[in-house]
């Protein structure tokens, strides 16, 4: 589902490498997290995946669409969480079933109660089940998730681990996701360390308590 070939990437002119020659694959319905510490190109290599940036050379294909959860849910506050679902799906479906897959997509994750609900009445948990609604709005076949419990407390990103993990199982979804926390890369099925822009060696997954 996603292929990484030789991608290196500079800023600054090329005086800041932030990736050196990084190769990797995600196999289909496959669960792989990313770990790093700080400035290591997580997420310089996630946004390459995603076609947020391009690599200075090799190459990156990734076979179907991609959905994006982000840290920060980047939820916009004037809109409902339906309509926040909704606007993912603007120009690809007519307005009646873009509003019916959006209450559909709410539901799955929890928040059937919660459609006409804006951002700021909706805790941090409820807020990132909004944005990983919009991220299946479109039917993608590989989530790219940076940092999805980053911005939460221990159960509450807990929670939101297990909703990935059930939405994996009932739609076959790719999942690449960033983290710095052992626990949610305990979710993965495999574990890639990133150090210094490079891939060094498969981590050992961590063991869950």
């Amino acid at each position: 589902m996603i292929s990484v070939s030789g991608v290196r990437r500079s800023f600054e002119g090329g005086r800041v490498p932030a990736l050196r020659d990084v190769s990797l694959e995600v196999g289909d319905g496959e669960f792989v997290a990313l770990t790093g510490a700080s400035g290591s190109g997580k997420s310089t290599l996630l946004n390459l995946i995603g076609g947020l940036d391009h690599p200075d050379s090799g190459t990156v294909t990734v076979d179907g669409t991609i959905g994006f959860v982000f840290q920060s849910h980047n939820l916009l506050p004037t809109l409902t969480a339906a309509e926040n679902v909704e606007i993912a799906m603007f120009g690809k479906r007519p307005r009646a079933e873009r509003a019916a897959r959006a209450r559909e997509l709410l539901g799955e994750v929890g928040l059937a109660s919660r459609v006409d609900a804006r951002p700021a009445v909706l805790s941090g948990g409820e807020r990132q089940r909004v944005a990983i609604a919009r991220a299946l709005a479109n039917e993608p076949r590989v989530i790219l998730a940076d940092e999805p419990t980053g911005a939460l407390d221990s159960e509450t990103g807990a929670q939101v681990l297990r909703l990935l993990d059930a939405l994996r199982s009932a739609h076959g979804t790719t999942i690449l996701m960033v983290t710095n926390d052992d626990e949610a890369a305990a979710h993965a099925d495999r574990v890639l360390r990133l150090r210094d822009g490079l891939i060094h060696a498969e981590a050992p997954r961590p063991v869950s308590a």
